[in-house]
């Protein structure tokens, strides 16, 4: 009898053991590598909604660098200069997204007086990299990008950068944990802690409703990419960020919530904005209220006498 129940505790144990190999094998396969939106797709659905301007891209100046990454890896960069400034703004595309998506808010900037740098993350567009880490090894990037602008534009320049969703998020982190190299920050859409965002997501889309996957899941994370989740938490991050930082969500995000911006917004000591847009799904704040979305950031560069152009 003692026999027979060994020998099915241990079957049943072997049977976990697999379902648990193949859950975190699967689960952490999806995270690392995420399922990027076409290049071409993202061109042609910018151009459509009249977002990139084709004939300003094509003429303006600007210079297409390699910059290397301490992790590595050659980062595709695009520095524009429409104006006559030292002045530039960083911006961080979101997951799945690329540098062209950032050409909107490259615009935006040049109207408010600064020239802008677009890049693409690790693994995105033109960039090297072999997995997604959502802000962890991304920050890293930024660092090397951020130091590059610095090195070209000087001493004397206003150095901005701007994040949208993930690219949001790892600019809370490259503020708070790496350095503090900028001059201001906006976070558009950031989630505050990626565990936490991963069971919100999980408990939305899946059957399941524990923490235990996602502990499972960092597990192999540590192994197979070399980082914890725990890493990857804007609230810790934010906290230590002194610099002002604009912290923008829409109301009706229902993939990141807003109550994350707001978190983090509460988390921040010091000089910081609030705005939350009434209309715009996750990442839409812009497209759907763009000349409010200016005038939010026209704003808040006034309020910290960053503003170029009075």
């Amino acid at each position: 009898m003692k026999r027979r129940i060994l020998w099915v505790t241990s079957i049943l144990w072997s049977i976990f053991t697999a379902s648990a190999a193949i859950f975190g094998f699967i689960f952490t396969n999806r995270l690392m590598y995420l399922k990027k939106k076409d290049d071409a797709f993202i061109l042609d659905r910018e151009i459509t909604a009249k977002r990139f301007d084709e004939v300003w891209f094509n003429t303006v100046q600007k210079t297409e660098k390699w910059i290397d990454s301490p992790n590595g890896y050659p980062i595709k960069a695009i520095f524009l200069e429409p104006l006559k400034t030292t002045n530039f703004v960083v911006i961080c595309h979101g997951v799945t997204e690329n540098k062209i998506n950032s050409v909107k808010y490259a615009r935006l900037f040049e109207r408010l007086g600064f020239n802008s740098v677009v890049y693409d993350h690790r693994r995105h567009g033109d960039s090297g990299g072999k997995t997604t880490s959502f802000g962890h090894y991304e920050k890293m990037d930024l660092q090397a990008v951020v130091n590059a602008v610095h090195d070209y534009a000087g001493e004397e320049a206003i150095i901005g950068i701007h994040g949208e969703s993930m690219g949001a998020a790892t600019t809370i982190l490259y503020a708070g944990t790496v350095e503090d190299h900028a001059h201001f920050y906006i976070s558009d859409c950031a989630f505050s802690d990626f565990t936490d965002q991963l069971l919100y997501l999980m408990k939305k889309e899946t059957p399941l409703r524990t923490r235990y996957a996602i502990k499972l899941a960092d597990v192999f994370l540590r192994v197979r990419d070399g980082y914890s989740m725990r890493l990857v938490s804007p609230r810790e991050a934010v906290k230590h960020i002194e610099k002002p930082v604009l912290f923008i969500h829409s109301v009706p995000d229902d993939f990141i919530l807003p109550e994350m911006t707001k978190e983090l917004y509460e988390l921040k000591n010091g000089p910081k904005q609030l705005k939350l847009f009434e209309n715009g799904p996750h990442a839409q704040s812009f497209n759907q209220n763009p000349e409010e979305y200016e005038q939010t950031v026209a704003d808040f560069l006034y309020t910290y006498d960053l503003l170029p152009i009075k």
